[in-house]
Order: C-alpha cells, then structure tokens, then sequence
C-alpha cells in the first residue's frame, strides 16, 4: 500500500486506528483453546469485528514465534486473511548487518507480504537500506518508545546538543522519504510529539501507547496530525482483550468504534 492509498483509507474510514494483533495464546477466550488453532481462529474473530473502524493491523512477530512452525503459520494466515484494504505491519523489529537485512526484508515482504515492518536503527544506514529497498513498502523506525528503558540510549545527550532519538530522525531522512519511511513514537512521550515534527513535518508516525499503556490520544492528535493525518494510533489490549469471555469480538468492536468516533472528532478540526 503506497501513501496516497493510505491516506484515502484514513479519509474513508474517518479512522488512523490500528488494531495491534498481539495475540498471547494465555490471554484468549478458554473456549477458543480446543479449535484447531486458536489464535488464528481468535485474530479472525476480532478483525471481523474492527475491520470497519481500523486502517491497520499490526502483528506482533514475537507472540506468534514463540510458538515456533504453528505460530508462524497462525501469522501467515492471518496475513492471508486481512483484508486487501488494510495497511500490515509485521511489528518484528528487526535490524542488522546488510545481507542479514535483506533477508528479514525478504521474509516480511515477500513471503508474509505485509506492507510494512518495524526496525531498529542502532546498526545504522546500512542495516535499514535493504527494507528501504523494496518498492512499495514501507519502513517504520523505532525513534522514540514508550517503555522506561528508552532513557538508557534514546534520551542520551549528545556533543552537539541533540537528544539521540533527534539524531535518529534527521540522519535517517537521508535514507528514505516521506513515501516509505515511517517513524514508531510511543504516546507516552506525546510531550515530545511537537518537537519530533519540527524535525519530521511530514512522515507518517506509527503511536503505540494509547489504551492500556496510558497514552491520550487526543494530546497525541493535537500534537502530531498532519493535513495528511501523518498518524497510525495502535491500540491492542484495549481493544483485543476488552473481554476474555464469548463476546469478546463484540466488545473488541465496541472499543474499536469507540476509538474511531474519537479520531473522526480530531479529522474534522484539522479538515
């Protein structure tokens, strides 16, 4: 999914909700444990449900890896299954040295043929460059998270007086563009969100955090909307795990409306 494409379905949908698919087979409805696989048969159930509100879905990689060959089926056919409309992020955070790279990007590209895939930057231009690559798809660089360990490395002050995540940003524009280069900035930090965008103006952000994680998403709205809306707000407990008995679908969609309602309201103040 190219960016035009994207931002058409923001615009249709009145929606830049992506529901995070991080589906622990320890946190699903019990009855659903006796299908023939529960976590495909549970990530069916609530994109059928959110489909309408969402323009995305995110997928965890770990949660379907840690169940080894079966998980990693459950994640293909849950790729297979999403609809054609839908932006799919492969949430596997990879990042290493160049032929290594092209190799994850070969995985999540071609073989699972999600539109996007989540990387960490800290090996540098040459281990990001082979997702980059790739006509079509996208790159979203961790920048700034939400966990408390962000201070160790993203927060560090450097010589020149920028933060590390700022030298991030500015480097890695020198790498991709606004049509396949994406950002992951956690709503916690939404105190930061105005200044990201005086480095980044343009570039489409990818926000977990809000729901479970506390973020507002209203502060984040406020702060990062574009004319093009520039934002993906994930939320995955929130929605995912709204009820652990046999409505869950039902309340998953609850929440997901819920979210898009809201989002449609922060649309029309920057229309």
């Amino acid at each position: 999914m190219n960016r035009q494409e994207l931002i058409s379905q923001i615009k249709t949908k009145k929606s830049y909700l992506c529901v995070g698919l991080d589906s622990d087979i320890q946190k699903i409805p019990a009855h659903l444990l006796n299908a023939q696989d529960p976590i495909f048969e549970f990530n069916q159930r609530i994109i059928d449900a959110t489909e309408k509100y969402a323009v995305s879905y995110k997928l965890n990689t770990a949660f379907y890896e840690a169940l080894g060959t079966k998980g990693w089926e459950s994640l293909q056919k849950t790729i297979e299954y999403l609809p054609k409309d839908v932006f799919i992020i492969a949430d596997a955070k990879r990042g290493d040295i160049g032929n290594t790279s092209s190799q994850y990007a070969k995985a999540f590209f071609e073989n699972l043929n999600s539109d996007a895939v989540t990387v960490a930057p800290y090996m540098g231009e040459d281990s990001v460059k082979p997702f980059l690559e790739i006509e079509n798809k996208w790159t979203i660089l961790l920048a700034l998270t939400s966990n408390i360990g962000a201070q160790d490395f993203e927060m560090l002050e450097l010589k020149n007086g920028k933060k590390l995540y700022e030298e991030v940003l500015e480097k890695s524009q020198q790498w991709g563009t606004e049509d396949n280069l994406m950002y992951v900035v956690g709503a916690t930090k939404a105190e930061y969100i105005a200044n990201i965008r005086k480095i980044i103006p343009n570039h489409f952000l990818l926000v977990p955090g809000v729901g479970a994680q506390g973020g507002s998403l209203e502060e984040v709205s406020k702060a990062g909307m574009t004319k093009d809306c520039g934002l993906l707000i994930n939320s995955s407990r929130q929605i995912i795990y709204a009820s652990k008995d046999r409505d869950f679908a039902e309340m998953a969609a609850q929440k997901a409306k819920q979210m898009q309602q809201e989002m449609a309201l922060q649309l029309a103040v920057t229309s």
